[in-house]
């Protein structure tokens, strides 16, 4: 049977340290963040630059077969995930915003302000795969 001794101390760190160090941990991460905002934009923006030249497979592949380009995402074959403010995990919302016999110009558009400065990313493809930012967040 072990003895219970009522007055020992242990040795530990107390609460006030433990805060401290939070606090410490905290200002750290603030002071990290709007250093690593431009990293976080740049890597979602690869989600855009994937889906377009998707798209401009598809759009290729409708103009061999029908001798002109779609507006219609479910005609050339596009499924769109869902978009994380409806659950899912998409950041962009595509769309081919013109198409003729000749061109077609497809959008993505961010659907949250990844840095918080209140403008959102806009990418395009045109029917040359010229993959452009149009506005940068």
């Amino acid at each position: 049977m072990q003895k219970v001794y009522l007055n020992t101390k242990l040795k530990a760190f107390t609460l006030q340290d433990l805060l401290i160090t939070l606090v410490i941990i905290g200002i750290l991460v603030l002071l990290a963040i709007p250093n690593l905002m431009p990293l976080i934009s740049k890597a979602k923006s690869t989600e855009a630059k994937l889906q377009l030249e998707h798209i401009h497979t598809l759009e290729k592949t409708y103009f061999y077969l029908n001798s002109k380009y779609s507006t219609d995402l479910s005609e050339i074959g596009f499924e769109h995930s869902q978009l994380t403010t409806q659950g899912g995990n998409a950041n962009y919302q595509i769309e081919v915003a013109e198409a003729s016999n000749s061109s077609f110009k497809a959008i993505a558009t961010a659907i949250t302000d990844f840095d918080g400065d209140g403008v959102f990313n806009v990418w395009e493809v045109d029917q040359d795969k010229h993959i452009n930012e149009v506005t940068p967040d």
